[in-house]
């Protein structure tokens, strides 16, 4: 049975849905001309902040209510993705406990555009006490909150995107890049790296294609597939179909590479009349001066060298060219490289 709508929703289409367009196009006018006015405040209050943060012995304690609460947890979570450890606090929380996990070495960053919000205003005094620096992001310079902080930052906008003027909307665009502004400051002054990055994303794609090394995926001991050059074609056949990469690597006898042998390899010698399995010996038919790859280069190497040279599978090779490990395409493919 279908529920009818209250009275109160009308579930016609606006008579005019290219307004609908039109508003979305005046909250990105509004916003963008609330950004470039804020952009343009930025001054020495911004650099002492950064410098806060940058000499912190602790982390960054970021709070705020409502929209602002919302604000400032993402850019708790902007901040310690990007090599400044932060983590949020809901003030209302931290005045009934929470508040122990605040130390005396941070440096607590509290938004509330108003800058008058009691939840927070109710914690300054602990604060202080305490001995902690406080930099205060709200869109009234003369506010309780900015005037009680050590650092203020203005991130007051012309007016909000909401026609009645009443939604957070412009003022919480505004704090969130001034958050980024703070976090890619602090970024590019601590030297950090995509490295770095992706030592904090170690689940994410980035993460995976900085951090996973050839190492970490290859097939390696019994497992890679070898033979040496006087062994018969049948006898490499046996050994491709029981190690399962499709390729062999062709060795000498001390381990050194010397070609390869691949599934294409073997449909162009069932092609050829003068190649018989059990009498052609490797050195005959295989790939001399193969590519390879080492075990410290990055699993995303291997795929862009895949990609480049059309081919499924490498060897790979330490310093002295012996075979240490192997890999294919879908060992990239598991690894989730590609």
């Amino acid at each position: 049975m279908v529920t009818p709508l209250p009275a109160s929703v009308d579930p016609s289409p606006p008579a005019n849905p290219h307004g609908l367009a039109q508003s979305g196009r005046r909250v990105f006018e509004v916003e963008g001309h609330a950004l470039a006015a804020v952009a343009a405040r930025l001054d020495g209050e911004f650099t002492q902040a950064c410098q806060l943060m940058l000499g912190a012995r602790g982390r960054v304690v970021c709070i705020g209510m409502g929209k602002s609460g919302h604000v400032a947890r993402k850019i708790a979570a902007t901040l310690a993705s990007t090599g400044t450890p932060a983590f949020y606090v809901h003030p209302g929380e931290a005045a009934h406990g929470d508040l122990g996990m605040v130390t005396d070495a941070d440096v607590v960053l509290a938004l509330s555009y108003s800058g008058e919000s009691d939840e927070i205003l109710l914690l300054l005094p602990v604060l202080r006490r305490q001995g902690n620096k406080l930099v205060a992001m709200t869109g009234r310079p003369q506010s309780s909150l900015a005037r009680e902080a050590d650092v203020h930052l203005d991130v007051s906008v012309p007016a909000e995107a909401c026609p009645l003027d009443l939604a957070p909307t412009a003022s919480t665009t505004a704090s969130l890049a001034m958050g980024d502004a703070l976090a890619v400051a602090l970024l590019e002054a601590r030297g950090f790296t995509a490295d770095d990055f992706a030592r904090s994303h170690p689940a994410g794609a980035l993460g995976r294609r900085l951090l996973l090394h050839i190492a970490d995926i290859m097939h390696s001991g019994d497992d890679v597939p070898r033979v040496t050059a006087e062994a018969t074609l049948s006898e490499a056949l046996v050994e491709m179909s029981r190690k399962r990469l499709g390729m062999t690597a062709v060795v000498d006898g001390d381990g050194r590479l010397l070609g390869l042998y691949t599934d294409g390899d073997l449909r162009r010698s069932l092609d050829d009349a003068e190649v018989d399995l059990r009498t052609t010996r490797m050195d005959q038919v295989m790939t001399r001066g193969p590519r390879t790859i080492g075990a410290d280069a990055l699993a995303v190497e291997a795929a862009q060298l895949m990609e480049a040279h059309k081919i499924s599978g490498l060897l790979v090779v330490d310093t002295d060219q012996r075979v240490v490990g192997a890999l294919n395409i879908h060992d990239l493919l598991r690894a989730r490289v590609v």
